[in-house]
């Protein structure tokens, strides 16, 4: 089968690359970037390939626009490489050390996770992202894109594997699994002997089968049923503003909100205004009874809408009694990702900081700032949405674990 035979390849290739000085792989990154901008024509030609099936197959806009690259795009494929090769090296950093007082010097030190193997759906910008990442922390990366971008990551990944053998290093760190057949992913989540860790990006549905099949262990990065929760205290002003932004500035996209909470005491004020804003937006609400009332053209909301992240034009709106109510509301629906609260009551804000259980916390922002360039890594792997190791924007850092280098001089135990 391809995926074992590729990561047999990766395995092999991991204690060579981890040899490689920082330099190197950041020079290796610089040529990525450089290989992505000088053939950014024949990336542009297999994508509108891979758009053309996809609208062929009715896939809706907003997915359209996860899979689509442009110029722009590219450009920032490119930049993020270079911006992840500029980025302090993490492989060999001190978290800690000490002498014992039978003279052993203890380190605890940053090292590589090893091979980790990307399953991921439309977003053929995470082929070159999580490239850039995981060779620059010393890993050997496996992905493994859908279907609808089969050809985009092909093309990529043939270009970033050419770039390793323009610096005359080995491509073999750098695997792609063409097989689009499920059968590839439900062996590769069973690869122990060669894989170290399965990290999935994509809908609840690919999160759950790759959490609840994989006996290689992962790391969850998470669905994004994010809230905006205009308090009744907050500016109105600023909480329309971060509304629209959070829902349409890319609505496809985790950290997009699909719900907004508002208190029932700014109802009949704030909602006619976002209400106009949003439908200028070319989105569709829909709303409790209270929102119903205040709103009557508006969609009635069924439960459903309260848990689901849209990922597209559809905003679930709800009128809220107390404070207390809203948190409960995040609490029961939210998926541990990004949430918001609008608010002028530092009171509120702490209380929201401090209760809300989620990777990012936002107050008086909007929640489209959860993602590892916004938040300084260069470029990230994914948000994390469990406790364990990572959480939030997975950069450098993340893609790590430690280990203990002890010195003795002829130490023995008493």
């Amino acid at each position: 089968m391809e995926i074992v035979e590729k990561a047999k390849l990766a395995k092999e290739a991991i204690r060579t690359w981890q040899r490689v000085k920082s330099s190197l792989r950041n020079k290796v990154l610089e040529e990525m970037a450089l290989i992505l901008i000088n053939n950014k024509d024949e990336i542009l030609s297999a994508n509108r390939i891979d758009l053309q099936n996809a609208q062929d197959k009715g896939i809706s806009g907003a997915l359209l626009d996860r899979l689509a690259l442009t110029d722009d795009r590219i450009m920032d494929m490119a930049q993020g490489m270079r911006e992840v090769a500029s980025m302090p090296d993490p492989l060999g950093e001190v978290l800690h050390g000490m002498v014992r007082p039978n003279g052993l010097q203890i380190n605890k030190v940053r090292v590589p996770l090893g091979v980790i193997g990307i399953i991921y759906e439309a977003r053929p910008n995470v082929t070159a992202d999580a490239t850039g990442l995981c060779l620059k922390a010393g890993n050997a990366v496996i992905l493994r894109g859908g279907s609808e971008a089969v050809r985009s990551n092909q093309r990529i990944v043939a270009l970033l594997r050419q770039a390793l053998v323009n610096v005359e290093l080995s491509p073999e760190i750098v695997q792609i699994v063409e097989d689009t057949d499920r059968a590839q992913v439900q062996q590769m989540m069973k690869l122990n002997q060669y894989i170290d860790v399965i990290i999935p990006r994509g809908g609840a549905g690919l999160i759950q089968a790759v959490i609840n099949h994989s006996t290689v262990p992962v790391i969850e990065t998470g669905v994004g049923n994010c809230h905006i929760f205009v308090d009744e205290s907050a500016n109105l002003a600023d909480a329309c503003a971060i509304t629209i932004n959070a829902k349409t500035q890319r609505p496809a996209v985790c950290n997009a909100a699909e719900t907004l909470l508002v208190h029932s005491d700014v109802a009949d004020e704030f909602l006619p205004q976002v209400y106009e804003a949003l439908k200028a937006k070319g989105v569709l609400v829909r709303g409790c009874t209270q929102v119903k009332q205040i709103l009557p053209d508006v969609e009635l909301a069924s439960e459903s809408d309260w848990e689901t992240e849209y990922l597209d034009l559809t905003l679930a709106v709800r009128v809220i009694k107390t404070f207390d109510d809203g948190l409960d509301h995040i609490a029961r629906y939210g998926t541990r990702h990004s949430e918001a609260i609008v608010t002028e009551s530092y009171t509120h804000a702490q209380r929201f900081l401090a209760e809300v259980d989620a990777a990012a916390v936002y107050v008086n922002a909007s929640t489209r700032f959860t993602d590892g360039s916004q938040f300084g890594m260069g470029a990230e792997i994914g948000i994390s949405t469990q406790k364990l190791h990572a959480r939030g924007p997975m950069g450098l850092n993340e893609l790590t674990t430690t280990k203990y280098i002890v010195y003795g001089k002829g130490t023995t135990r008493a």
